[in-house]
């Protein structure tokens, strides 16, 4: 039976691991990319952009909204998404925050 240790780590350390997750997937990071260069809402078109099918698309935008890196609407049959700028302000300062904590822990090299 296995045991969930998350509650061991530090919010934060929860936090960033699920970004770090929603972003592990290359179609996730197209997505971003397609949602940062329209810099609006769109609906229906990042199907018709990425080599996916409709339902791929759909569980990436899941998995992307249940991170909080997009906010979402859907109306009817019609959804549409744009992405969550605070949360995305937060994972790169709390990313530059791990990296910056990595590299001056580190001053001697093990390699």
């Amino acid at each position: 039976m296995a045991i969930n240790k998350s509650e061991k780590f530090t919010l934060e350390e929860q936090e960033l691991a699920a970004f770090a997750k929603a972003l592990s997937h290359p179609a996730r990071i197209a997505i971003l990319k397609v949602l940062a260069e329209k810099n609006e809402c769109i609906c229906g078109e990042i199907v018709e952009i990425l080599p996916l099918a409709q339902s791929t698309v759909s569980q990436h935008l899941k998995e992307l909204k249940d991170a909080g890196l997009i906010k979402g609407e859907i109306d009817g049959v019609k959804s549409c998404y744009c992405i969550n700028w605070q949360n995305i302000e937060k994972l790169a300062g709390e990313l530059g925050f791990l990296f910056a904590q990595m590299k001056t822990s580190n001053k001697n090299s093990c390699c």
